[in-house]
Formats: structure tokens, sequence, C-alpha cells
């Protein structure tokens, strides 16, 4: 059921919006992080620890919603989980306390969690070969302007309310979600095609992707670099206001600008799809990781000038959108009888280290940005390290 033309780019959108909850839950209220902490009388740790739960909901929640959706199909696990995204951004909002919100971000995470794997499992479904590379990287040029919108989103929310308003803002794309899903997304996992439902296949499935070096070299490559990422995330909301006394709307555009870098990343590998290998293009967003995260590290050890942490941040995050192309369409091509399985394991990774990573950059407290750059130097070094190993030393075997 290849689809071509208008008809492919609608169905890339549709999944691009879906894919792009992770994202948007995420992003979108960073710039309120030190509005959080007045509002709930708590610590800049406190607040990223939401961001913790948020991650650890996501990667969790992938966990469990792939392989159901291998069982049950793609369209009903969505539904049912745009419905408790709807009702979990809406708690966030109204939380009585930090405790509570931080419970309310891991449901919310969780349930966004369905828009990421299964987007993920149904491109599988659909494509296959060089033309999953090409729909891939087509998806993430829509899911990718969702860390340029989101955090520009929030702070113009926030010049016209408080951070409750982001809350309720992404509880009404959950139902706008549903609502399109309902009426017009069609089944893509046939029911002859679906696996039975019992925990012993389900562990199989997970024991045979944990076992096969290709596939987790690739997956641990893009986790460890998501891993950084988180990082960034985490710490930029204060780095950049806090250290460097910029605005939150200037936050956001700064935030923002790296989202082109994610765009330029991932449509350079969907249009050299054929001139080099998705191997090349992996080692490529490597050494890109690892160049910007040493650069990176020097500048946050010599208390460089803003420009020295955003341009390395830039090509840091520019280079996910080439490893996430190029480590997906690797990790996938050889698993489409259990892509749900194979797309949770890959969502799991980035979100589980991801929620490591995330708190550590407030352990020295919000006026030094160097537990940030030390944590993204060591993530790009891991993931560089994971990469030879399991990848590298494989096929020169071979």
């Amino acid at each position: 059921m290849e689809l071509t033309g208008f008809k492919r780019f609608r169905f890339a959108l549709l999944l691009g919006t879906l894919a792009a909850m992770g994202p948007l839950t995420i992003d979108m209220y960073l710039p309120s992080f030190p509005t959080i902490v007045a509002a709930f009388d708590t610590t800049a740790s406190f607040v990223q620890v939401s961001l913790t739960a948020t991650l650890l909901g996501i990667g969790l929640g992938q966990l469990l919603l792939g392989p159901m959706s291998d069982v049950h199909g793609r369209k009903k696990p969505l539904l049912i989980s745009l419905i408790a995204y709807f009702v979990a951004s809406a708690l966030c909002a109204f939380s009585p306390s930090i405790e509570f919100f931080i419970a309310a971000r891991f449901f919310q995470g969780f349930a966004a969690s369905a828009g990421i794997v299964i987007s993920r499992a149904i491109v599988r479904d659909v494509y296959s070969g060089r033309e999953l590379t090409k729909f891939f990287a087509l998806l993430m040029l829509i899911n990718n302007l969702a860390p340029i919108l989101a955090p520009i989103f929030g702070g113009g929310v926030l010049a016209f309310t408080d951070w409750t308003g982001i809350f309720l803002t992404l509880s009404v794309i959950g139902f706008l979600l549903f609502v399109i899903i309902l009426w017009r997304m069609d089944e893509t996992l046939p029911k002859e095609k679906r696996v039975p439902s019992n925990i012993s296949t389900t562990i199989k499935n997970f024991l045979s992707l944990l076992n096969n070096r290709e596939f987790m070299g690739s997956a641990l490559a893009q986790g460890f670099i998501m891993a950084g990422i988180f990082a960034y995330v985490a710490g930029t909301p204060f780095v950049y206001q806090n250290i460097y006394g910029v605005s939150p709307q200037t936050f956001s555009l700064l935030f923002g600008m790296n989202g082109f870098g994610l765009i330029l990343g991932t449509q350079t590998v969907g249009r050299l799809t054929g001139v080099l290998t998705e191997r090349q293009f992996l080692e490529i967003g490597l050494l890109m990781s690892i160049s910007a995260g040493t650069f990176l590290l020097g500048a946050v050890l010599f208390n460089g000038p803003l420009l020295t942490l955003i341009i390395p941040i830039f090509v840091f995050v520019a280079s996910i959108g080439v490893i996430s192309t190029a480590s997906f369409s690797l990790a996938m091509e050889s698993q489409g009888h259990i892509a749900g399985s194979a797309s949770a394991l890959l969502g799991l990774l980035p979100f589980m280290l991801g929620s490591i990573t995330a708190p550590l950059v407030g352990v020295a407290g919000e006026e030094t940005a160097i537990p940030m750059g030390a944590i993204i130097f060591a993530s790009a070094l891991i993931a560089v390290l994971s990469y030879v190993v399991l990848v590298k030393k494989k096929v020169k075997i071979n």
C-alpha cells in the first residue's frame, strides 16, 4: 500500500504530527521552567525531575504500546492513548503541588509515547528499502518542526497567560488528534499480520532484538546521542536565562533555531539516499556529534561567550537529524515482522537514557554550564564507541 504524490505527503503530515507529540510534550513548557519554580516554590532540580518523569513515561509507554500495536493493530491503541493524553495534560495544568505535577507529567509522557512508537511502526507497515529511508526523512522533516515551534509557541503563550495555559493547549491538541485519527486514518496492520497476544512471544521478540548486534549498535548510537540532547533540553533554560541573561522569548528563538539543524540533517539524508549508504550517513553524524561535544565542553570549561555555546549546540542537534534517520532505517529494515517491538526498543533507549542525563545537568546548581557540556560530550563519545564495537567491528569481521 505504498502511497505517492499528495496522499503520501498528507500521510507523512499525519504521522509527523503524531510523532511530534514527544517534542511538543517535552519542549513546549521549557520557557516556563523558571516560572514553574516560582509557582510551586520549589527548586530548579525539582522542576527538572518533572522532565525526567516525562521522559520515563515516554520510554516505558513505548515499551508497552509498541508490542501492543503488533497485537491489536495501530489505530485502536492510538485512539485510547490520545484520550489519555487529553486528560493527563489537563491534570498538569491544574496540579496542586510539584509532586502531583511530576506524577501527571509521567502520565502525560506515557500517553504521548503512542504517537511516537506507533507512527514509526506504521511507516514500516507501508514502506521498505530506500523508500523507507526517503519517507522517514520526510516524516522527520515534519516532526522536526516541533522543536522549532514548540518553545516559540510556549513562549508566546507565556506572553498572554501563565504556564498552565501551555498544558491546556496540549490538552486541546490531544483531542484534535483523536478526532483526526478516528475519521481520517485507516488501519495499516491487517489481522493476518498481527502477532499472538502473549507475554512469552513479546519477551522472545525483545530478546531477538537485544541479540542483534547491528540493531543494537544503531539503537545505542541513537540512544546515547539523544541522551545528550535531553541534557541540552534540561540545561539550556537555566544556562541561557540565568547565566547569560536572555529572556524567555529569546531563549525560545535560540532553542527553536536548532530545529533547523534537525531539518538540515534529515533532509540531507533524504536527498542523498542512493549517493551514500545509511551506514556512511550514520558515521558522518557521529563524527559531527563528537566534534561538537568536544568544542562545547571546552567552551563551558573556559566560560566562553554565548556564541561559543550556540554554534556547537547547533551542530550537535543537527547531527541528530543525520543519526536518527540513518539509524532508524538500518535498525528497522530487517524487523518488519516485529516492527512495533523494534520501534518500541528504538524509542525506549533515548528516553530512558535521557531520564538519567536530564536531572544531572542541575547537580552543580543553576549558575554553571559545566555539567551540561560534560554530559553532552560523554554521550557523544559513548555513542561512537557503541557503533564502533557493535556495528563497525562486525562489518569488518564479515
